[in-house]
């Protein structure tokens, strides 16, 4: 960080991606694994996470946007890249320039893309339909898929390279959620059977996200979705568990810690309050550290109120007030109790000593989901990448 004026980071352990690559296609198999590196490959960097994930065993990517699909192809990356959502009309040609693999499900999206796959002449345009089978976000309805399924086949410039599905609750662990996914599963199958008896049987069909490769062996199909394992977190606590036992033992290593330095201490009397809104005294005469990361930066300013911790020295230390746009105050806890100096170093998510703090266990005093957290690592807080084909802070 000798370069760097503010010592706040994220370390991003391309190893231990590779790893969890390597595990998720292990428990996928013989499902082939298309790693999910959208949103800047969940906060960790859509490049690097692409190339370890590939490295690991992937065999395609997937993006949501046209522009993250570029990224890779720009950067070198020609492995098979899939768009989660149809392209809007305006970005087929881009799609079709950069041979990224569309989802359609819409009549207009697929006249768009025929019309400009047509005009390249560039051979057939795979693309892969999306059914809805409930989560209702996108995807054809069940009474649509032949039609569109008949649209591709009947042009010169398209073909059927797959049919899927997303899963809406496959993390879920309670009877409802559990008899849903199964609901959605068989409508996916009814779907498929529509096809087949008209002709049209898919290549490749695809369900499974990083819940549904976890907990349900019959969406693997031919292709496995996964995401927020290969970045070393499980959807749940609970699939966590189950994850292990699906490898022997082995678990997933969290690519992504997040880190500071103190630089500020003081000694304050018991009962002072600090920060914005003075919420919490302080129980007895404590010393306090300062650190230069708040919520501009993706720690949440609620995490004072539920009582979220960070590491100092190897122990849990709690948060002295409400954390601000660009630092935290910590609770070192007594005067004289631990030393404690500038330049020490602060882990707000990760390993330090024998102590832990996750992205699950924000996720759990915030109640929300730990993909967000991650996401909500904030770009002014450097990557820097570790492991095999690392590259330079971004």
């Amino acid at each position: 960080m000798a370069d760097r004026w503010r010592p706040v980071w994220a370390d991003i352990d391309l190893d231990a991606l590779r790893h969890n690559a390597s595990l998720v296609s292990r428990v996928a198999g013989p499902a082939a694994l298309c790693a999910v590196v959208k949103a800047d490959g969940y906060g960790h960097g859509g490049l690097p996470a692409a190339r370890a994930a590939l490295d690991g065993g992937a065999s395609w990517l997937a993006v949501a946007l046209v522009e993250e699909g570029v990224t890779l192809r720009e950067a070198g990356i020609d492995a098979p890249i899939l768009l989660l959502s149809e392209p809007p009309v305006e970005a087929m040609a881009e799609t079709v320039a950069r041979w990224l693999v569309p989802t359609v499900y819409t009549r207009g999206g697929l006249e768009a893309l025929d019309r400009v796959a047509g005009a390249a002449a560039s051979g057939p345009i795979d693309v892969h339909l999306k059914v809805d089978t409930g989560m209702h976000r996108v995807g054809a309805d069940a009474a649509d898929v032949l039609c569109l399924t008949e649209v591709i086949t009947g042009s010169h410039a398209l073909r059927l390279g797959a049919v899927w599905t997303h899963l809406a609750v496959a993390d879920g662990a309670d009877a409802t959620d559990q008899e849903f996914t199964q609901v959605q599963l068989d409508r996916f199958d009814a779907a498929l059977a529509t096809l087949a008896a008209a002709g049209h049987v898919p290549p490749v069909t695809h369900v499974a996200n990083s819940a549904g490769t976890i907990a349900w062996p019959a969406a693997r199909r031919d292709m496995v979705r996964c995401g927020i394992t290969l970045y070393g977190v499980a959807p749940t606590r609970a699939l966590a568990d189950a994850f292990t036992a699906r490898t022997g033992g082995e678990r997933l290593r969290p690519v992504l810690s997040l880190r500071t330095r103190i630089t500020f201490v003081r000694d304050l009397a018991s009962g002072e309050r600090l920060s914005y809104g003075r919420r919490r005294p302080l129980p007895e005469r404590s010393t306090v550290a300062t650190a230069p990361i708040g919520y501009a930066d993706g720690v949440p300013r609620r995490l004072f109120d539920v009582g979220g911790e960070v590491l100092v020295g190897g122990v849990r230390r709690p948060l002295a007030g409400v954390v601000t746009m660009d630092q935290i105050v910590v609770d070192c806890g007594p005067v004289g109790s631990a030393p404690v100096q500038v330049g020490d170093e602060v882990v707000l998510l990760g390993r330090q000593g024998s102590e832990e703090v996750t992205a699950t266990e924000w996720a759990d005093l915030l109640g929300t989901i730990n993909y967000e957290v991650l996401c909500g690592i904030g770009p002014r807080v450097p990557r820097l990448i570790h492991g095999g084909d690392a590259h330079p802070p971004r």
